[in-house]
């Protein structure tokens, strides 16, 4: 190794640790936000499959961290043993006298890397930038500590197919192919970087390393596409009612439960609806139970098409559907209640005779409560009231609220 290529080395992966402490340093004195999913709430792009925990879809706790955990996780448990194996084999072995100072030094740089962004950093501090700040500092890492011991010549190759490996369980195809070219690259430089003109002996063993690596990569691939897809499934059985394709009310209780958190956090309230397909059990006696779902399948559309992207329907159970409706006041939500009892009023259901009905309660956090069976017993109480009120109608939780909201909502009258 040419003089102070070591100095050099050092001082590069250095650059690489202080940019990400940097970045994460001016995010927060920038004021931006963390990114977790409890902070951001559903946002304006609403809540997709790929935001769920399916530890609490499947009947795990619910804690909204999705796999996070486990990853992080492996992450510390490979990396610790990763630094303190290697920092053994180099005070005990003797092997590199000269660089021995630098590798212990390069260690340390990895270990607070390590430490920072899988311990002390929030989950998602670094946002979408994390996997490339990641995978470019372990890169970076591995082809120092290649150089500094001995590179064509160093028993540290097997890092690269581990970053590899790794990163192909977790990450797209298209990420993990970067990921690998970025392997080979480093594993070039680290091992031919002033050694001279290789020997065809050298030359072979790369080309062999090399090949080995794309092989793992593209293993790993497969087997992690494989992973992701009985992941997504298991996701949508846990998550979606499979009679109206709306969320079920695992997913329901979940959304509610984050949103009455960013509800706390931010004095922001939100609206609850409830809503019962009338005579849902004459449809069946009359014309069928086919007709039946036929009709609850029509009123989970009319939901469908009458909510936001940001808000969250479900089907509550039997011929019952709720609907959470982030930074909406009352008069917004009998707006929208009355948008969805007018849609399904016209729909036409093939078999059935006329068109079927719904009646909605509509209940608002705070005003009516702030935990969630509170929300939801009151929010029954006016889906009921609208049912002795005579059906397909929009009540709230008391019996002078419907007119005075509907009047401030500028809403016609109820049908009678």
């Amino acid at each position: 190794m040419p003089p102070g290529a070591d100095v050099l080395l050092l001082a590069g992966t250095s650059l690489v640790v202080i940019v990400v402490g940097a970045a994460f340093v001016g995010r927060r004195l920038a004021g931006r936000p963390s990114l977790s999913a409890s902070d951001k709430g559903f946002g304006d792009e609403g809540l997709g499959l790929g935001d769920l925990d399916p530890s609490a879809l499947i009947g795990g706790p619910a804690d909204g961290s999705g796999n996070a955990p486990a990853y992080d996780r492996i992450v510390r448990i490979v990396s610790w043993a990763f630094l303190g194996s290697t920092a053994v084999i180099v005070a005990s072995s003797g092997l590199w006298p000269t660089t021995t100072p630098a590798i212990f030094t390069l260690l340390a740089l990895v270990a607070l890397f390590v430490l920072l962004v899988h311990t002390v950093l929030p989950r998602r501090a670094l946002g979408s930038a994390r996997n490339v700040i990641e995978g470019s500092v372990t890169l970076v890492a591995a082809t120092a500590l290649l150089i500094l011991t001995g590179g064509h010549s160093s028993p540290f190759f097997f890092t690269f197919p581990l970053i590899v490996g790794a990163a192909a369980l977790v990450v797209s195809p298209t990420s993990t192919l970067i990921v690998s070219i970025g392997a080979a690259v480093g594993y070039i430089v680290g091992a031919y970087i002033g050694s001279g003109t290789p020997t065809p002996i050298q030359l072979a063993t790369t080309a062999v390393n090399l090949t080995a690596l794309l092989l793992l990569a593209y293993v790993g691939t497969v087997i992690g596409r494989e992973q992701r897809r009985s992941r997504d499934a298991a996701i949508r059985l846990s998550a979606l009612d499979s009679l109206t394709g709306l969320f079920n009310r695992t997913l329901f209780f979940a959304a509610l439960e984050r949103e009455l958190a960013r509800s706390a956090r931010s004095g922001r309230g939100f609206c609850l609806l409830m809503l019962d397909l009338d005579e849902l059990k004459a449809i069946n006696d009359r014309h069928g139970h086919h007709t039946g779902d036929a009709a609850l399948r029509a009123i989970a559309d009319a939901i469908r098409s009458g909510v936001r992207r940001i808000d969250v329907a479900a089907r509550y159970g039997g011929d019952e559907f709720v609907a959470l409706l982030p930074e909406t006041d009352p008069s917004g939500g009998w707006v929208l209640a009355e948008k969805i009892r007018i849609g399904a009023s016209e729909l036409t259901i093939a078999g059935m005779d006329g068109s079927p009905s719904v009646s909605i309660g509509v209940v608002a956090c705070h005003r009516d409560g702030d935990t969630s069976d509170a929300l939801m017993l009151k929010a029954d109480q006016a889906m009921y009231a609208a049912k002795r009120a005579g059906r397909n109608r929009v009540a709230g939780p008391s019996t002078d609220e419907p007119a005075d909201v509907a009047a401030a909502a500028g809403v016609p009258g109820q049908p009678v």
